[in-house]
Formats: C-alpha cells, structure tokens, sequence
C-alpha cells in the first residue's frame, strides 16, 4: 500500500505542480487595473520641488471636451480625487505671490479660452466640494491643439531657466499650460 502511494505521489505531482500554478497565475490575472491610475509629475526648479499628483483617464475612443468633460464647468482635471500641485518654495504666478503649500487644481474648460484655477482646497472627489469662495488665482489661456493623440491625461512640469517654468496639462489632442517663477527670498 505504502509503494502504491508512492508511486501515485510520483506519477501526479507533476499535474498538481501545474494545477497549482494555473490557479496562481489566475488569481494574477484576475486583478483589476484602473483605468485612470493615480500617478504623478514632478520637477526641482531652483530649489523649488514642484509636485504634481493626479488620476490620469484615458480617451478611450470616447469624446472627451464637451462630452465626458463639459464645456464652462469646473473639472478636477482629473480622475477620481482632485488634483493637486504642492510647491515647496513660494512662486509668482502672473505677478501674484502664492505661498509654499499644496493647493487644488481645477480648471473651467471651454473651446477659445480656459480658466486655470489654484484653490485653498485640495483634498476632495472630483470638484465635488469646489468652491470659489476659496480660490488663490485664476488664469485666462488659450487651448493648444496638438497634432498626435494624448491618450492618457499627463502633466509636465518643464524647467524653462534656472528660476522659472511652466506646468502644461495635455489629453486627446488639446493642452494648456501656465507659467510660474520662484519668488525671490
């Protein structure tokens, strides 16, 4: 009886080997990636460590201005939670001071024109709790048009000199971009 089970043991454990790595490899396989990822963009300007941190969606086939993102509404200009910026020397942007700290970023797009928002708010869903009671600056751009896809939402931060640089925001065929300088100490 002894051998008999031994050389079953012998014969089958080959197929339970594979058995369980097919059971192992499914349970890898059955893991759910988002389809908007959290991740982030960040650059040392000067000694000024910008921090971008966003959920990146993707196109998908999908309209994304003026369908899924609406035209004259507040956007997260993200998935998911907020976007936030965090800076962690003080900057100007267009000629106004904004203090080190991290701050909401949201964004009223429209067609012609969009407005770039940092908010005292930064840690909500979407634009769920946006208000503009709490906003630091808002800022008038014109919409690039860009000639290859951007699938996935990506944020830049691009070091134009050795103080100064700008935070460019692209998805599907459209980006906006501001500038900011390190405030002088």
């Amino acid at each position: 009886m002894k051998n008999l089970l031994i050389l079953f043991l012998i014969a089958f454990s080959p197929l339970i080997a594979v058995a369980q790595h097919e059971h192992h490899q499914t349970e890898k396989d059955t893991t759910v990636k988002s389809k908007s990822p959290r991740t982030s963009a960040m650059a040392m300007i000067g000694d000024n460590h910008i921090h971008i941190d966003y959920g990146s969606p993707s196109v998908r086939g999908r309209v994304i201005w003026n369908g899924l993102v609406a035209y004259g509404q507040v956007w997260a200009t993200g998935a998911h939670k907020a976007t936030w910026i965090e800076f962690s020397e003080d900057v100007t942007i267009n000629n106004q001071l904004i203090a080190k700290g991290k701050y909401g970023f949201f964004t009223i797009p429209n067609e012609g024109e969009w407005i770039l928002i940092l908010s005292k708010d930064w840690d909500m869903h979407l634009a769920d709790d946006y208000n503009s009671e709490n906003d630091l600056i808002r800022i008038k751009v014109k919409p690039k048009k860009n000639d290859d896809l951007i699938e996935s939402l990506q944020y830049q931060v691009v070091k134009t000199n050795e103080n100064q640089g700008k935070i460019e925001i692209s998805w599907e065929f459209v980006s906006v971009s501001f500038d900011f300088k390190n405030a002088e100490k």
